[in-house]
């Protein structure tokens, strides 16, 4: 059997095969998966990784395998009497899947929503298509945490204990 055990954001060779997959698919550590040409592959990934469409796994051999975004049942939101950061804000106060463009936002269909929306005067029409939500401060990409960075926060507390930044 096939083992994918890194991955790549982009690549340029021709790929061994393609894997579509919906948007929480592809959030992939360890799984068995089956491409879109039949073939079996395991995914045994040091970390968990969200690929994005068009990222590849990288085969063992050295191949790879193209990432593809599956077509999803989505709303397209788009702002009425209330600018879209409005309504960016409440989407992201529920904790919603969002892909955030420049003059909508889409979101997974869900009734509740669609008339939370509506109710801030959004107009909200369902669509068809692939899905690449964002992900913000509960995604985790590693970015220097292992190595013990710090972001910059070093917090210097002056002689009476007040913060100087």
């Amino acid at each position: 059997m096939l083992r994918a055990t890194s991955h790549a954001h982009r690549i340029e060779a021709e790929p061994f095969g393609t894997l579509t997959l919906d948007s929480n698919d592809r959030h992939l550590r360890r799984k068995l998966v089956t491409t879109d040409q039949d073939v079996q592959v395991m995914v045994d990934l040091p970390a968990p990784v969200l690929l994005a469409d068009g990222d590849a796994l990288i085969l063992e051999d050295g191949g790879a395998i193209r990432i593809l975004a599956a077509t999803e049942e989505l709303y397209q939101v788009r702002p009425g009497r209330v600018p879209l950061r409005h309504l960016a804000w409440h989407i992201g106060n529920r904790h919603l899947a969002a892909q955030i463009d420049e003059d909508r936002i889409l979101v997974r269909r869900d009734h509740v929503i669609r008339d939370m929306l509506e109710g801030l005067g959004a107009t909200v029409e369902e669509v068809a298509e692939r899905f690449q939500p964002v992900h913000g401060a509960y995604h985790s990409h590693d970015h220097g945490h292992a190595q013990g960075h710090d972001h910059g926060h070093s917090h210097a507390r002056g002689a009476h204990g007040h913060h100087h930044d």
